[in-house]
């Protein structure tokens, strides 16, 4: 009910739910380093007796709401065949529709039922469960109990891909491109494993087109080798020097929201002062979609984000000639990743995953066959066996900061 999380995280929980959910929390608590801002998790193994306790009585009261549901979803099926003759479409339609509805709530409940009885018990295979406070800015927003599958990519085939007659899985990032020998060779156990094709009988058809853009004579890959990624005021002033050298048109993707924060704040005096605008995803009081529109629309302004902005986006031109990445985006080391990490191939699976995560930053930059743009790292630190990211032709170039930003000013403004 309403005001949940105050009665959980103080000592008036009403009802098995809230009684469990504030264990849980007692649970990660007691078992996580509170210091900072992140989401806090703990692993489900060796429960107090409690917390084991409160997971029974949950799951007992949580029996007892399926059953009702699914004796009336039983019910209306058996009234669609003991009426069929007189029954309306409409009448029909309503039956059918609130029956199915029934059906999938009670699965659902069913499904925490067996997570809470399992608590204390045996792992399931295949799956990763885990005890997580969900935290923004350290404050809580929200307790649960988390079971993922390790690959869902099965799941994936099994429902999905197997049942149909055909079926297209594209993207410009499906593959990864790893070191063998000398030669970087295109990589499709990636791909296989990302979408699942892996686990079919029939083999898949692969096709890999190469995209039209001359990447090579229209962008360029930065790597800074003098600046402190760990001194906040450091990055911020190199951010200033890109943007200013760039006139604007720059994306900032940051790995951390604090960072994000405290870079922001640097920033926005000096380039007010130069006429740039500055936006920041979880700054500025609009969602994500209306900030990227903005930033679309004025061709000279910049954006700061996370994941969300460096996914997906599509802004074409001058609005977007600058890409500034302040760190490695390594993987966070969930209990979810770990247990993935462990399953798919360690190190290899962190640096995939990583090489797709600059493959998809760096896509943001050409979107067109006019667009010209630079693409930095603020990392020092970047091995070189993830620049493979980047498209063939592209030779990334490891230079200070002063070398860098005269370079973008000759990139990007040939004419002054």
């Amino acid at each position: 009910a309403d005001a949940w999380l105050s009665r959980v995280s103080g000592t008036s929980a009403h009802g098995s739910y809230e009684t469990f959910l504030t264990s849980v929390r007692s649970h990660v608590l007691s078992r996580s380093d509170t210091r900072g801002f992140h989401s806090l998790e703990a692993a489900i193994n060796d429960p107090s007796e409690q917390l084991v306790e409160c997971a029974n009585a949950l799951s007992q009261d949580l029996d007892t709401l399926a059953r009702p549901m699914a004796a009336l979803a039983s019910r209306l099926l058996q009234l669609l065949d003991e009426e069929a003759e007189s029954l309306d479409s409409n009448s029909r339609g309503r039956l059918e529709s609130s029956a199915r509805s029934l059906m999938l709530r009670t699965e659902q409940v069913k499904g925490w039922m067996q997570m809470a009885l399992s608590l204390g018990g045996l792992t399931n295979d295949g799956f990763i469960d885990w005890l997580e406070i969900d935290r923004i800015g350290g404050g809580e927003r929200d307790i649960g109990y988390h079971r993922h599958f390790i690959d869902p990519t099965k799941a994936f085939a099994d429902i999905v891909l197997q049942p149909t007659k055909g079926a297209l899985i594209t993207s410009a990032t499906l593959r990864d491109k790893v070191e063998q020998s000398d030669d970087m060779t295109d990589d499709w156990i990636s791909a296989d494993s990302r979408t699942g094709v892996q686990h079919m009988t029939n083999p898949p058809r692969r096709l890999s087109v190469r995209s039209p853009f001359d990447y090579a004579s229209n962008s360029r890959v930065i790597i800074i080798t003098d600046v402190n990624k760990n001194e906040p005021s450091h990055v911020a002033a190199a951010y200033r020097e890109l943007i200013l050298a760039s006139g604007g048109g720059a994306l900032g993707l940051f790995t951390a929201i604090s960072r994000l924060k405290s870079t922001y704040a640097e920033l926005v005096a000096p380039l007010d002062a130069a006429g740039i605008p500055l936006y920041g995803q979880h700054i500025d009081p609009m969602d994500t979609a209306t900030l990227v529109d903005i930033f679309r629309q004025e061709e000279d302004a910049c954006l700061l984000g996370t994941d969300a902005v460096r996914d997906g986006v599509d802004v074409p031109g001058r609005s977007l000639r600058l890409i500034v990445f302040d760190r490695v985006p390594w993987p966070r080391p969930t209990i979810l990743h770990r247990a993935r990490r462990a399953a798919f191939g360690a190190k290899r699976y962190d640096e995939m995953l990583t090489r797709l995560k600059l493959i998809q930053a760096f896509g943001r930059l050409i979107r067109g066959n006019e667009d010209k743009g630079v693409f930095v790292m603020l990392d020092s630190q970047t091995p070189s066996r993830l620049l493979a990211a980047f498209p063939q032709g592209v030779e990334p170039q490891r230079m200070g900061l002063g070398d860098a930003v005269a370079q973008i000013k000759t990139f990007l403004n040939p004419e002054g």
